[in-house]
């Protein structure tokens, strides 16, 4: 089955500071090293990016502007995908995904499942809040055994993910779009070394990790 991978990096990065997703990461941008983890997978790299972009594709082999919200970067990215059979929608600003996790989502696809997505286990005791006047009180305790918190590369069927972004307009991420027309999205295990990029700071962590591996 062929795999296109479209990777995300057409936002503006304000709470960092500026295009989070182009910063320098040993000897790199952000990005490309995104774009190069995506290729553990893909045969066809698709990078969205902001309308002022004056890079040289970081290694993807096509670049389009993306949209207002992130949904619709995604579809400008599928417009680019051709005919293939999965689709791995990978958020830029997470370079230290592994190899085997891409493998992991495509691999979950290819057994059957419409979707997978990377998810992490919440370690924290988790409260629903609500406003009492000018206090912010705790309204209850969330059973933290059925959540996890989810991170990209998520990997599709590409026939089901367009039908999803057809039927809605936007979401936090693609799963929950395919979600919404009744896919079954599979959960894999998701990686603590799989930092998303917002702040500064981050990147020392991401360095961190590259240079363990």
């Amino acid at each position: 089955m062929s795999v296109a991978a479209i990777v995300v990096a057409a936002g503006q990065g304000e709470r960092f500071g500026g295009p989070k997703q182009f910063a320098v990461l040993d000897h790199d941008s952000v990005t490309g090293h995104s774009v190069r983890a995506s290729r553990s997978v893909a045969e066809r790299v698709i990078l969205v990016v902001p309308m002022n972009y004056q890079g040289h594709g970081e290694g993807a082999d096509a670049v389009v502007v993306g949209g207002s919200t992130r949904a619709a970067s995604v579809r400008a990215g599928l417009l680019e995908c051709g005919d293939v059979d999965v689709v791995v929608v990978h958020d830029a600003a997470r370079p230290m995904a592994s190899a085997a996790l891409f493998q992991a989502v495509v691999g979950a696809v290819l057994a059957g499942a419409d979707g997978a997505i990377p998810g992490l286990a919440i370690t924290d005791t988790v409260k629903r809040i609500v406003r009492d006047g000018e206090a912010t009180v705790v309204g209850e305790t969330v059973a933290r055994d059925e959540l996890v918190t989810v991170q990209t590369p998520q990997a599709f069927r590409r026939e089901l993910l367009e039908k999803a972004h057809a039927a809605s307009d936007d979401a936090t991420d693609d799963a929950a779009l395919v979600e919404a027309i009744g896919g079954r999205v599979v959960v894999v295990a998701g990686e603590v070394d799989n930092v998303k990029i917002t702040v500064p700071g981050d990147l020392l962590k991401a360095s961190a990790i590259g240079m363990k591996r």
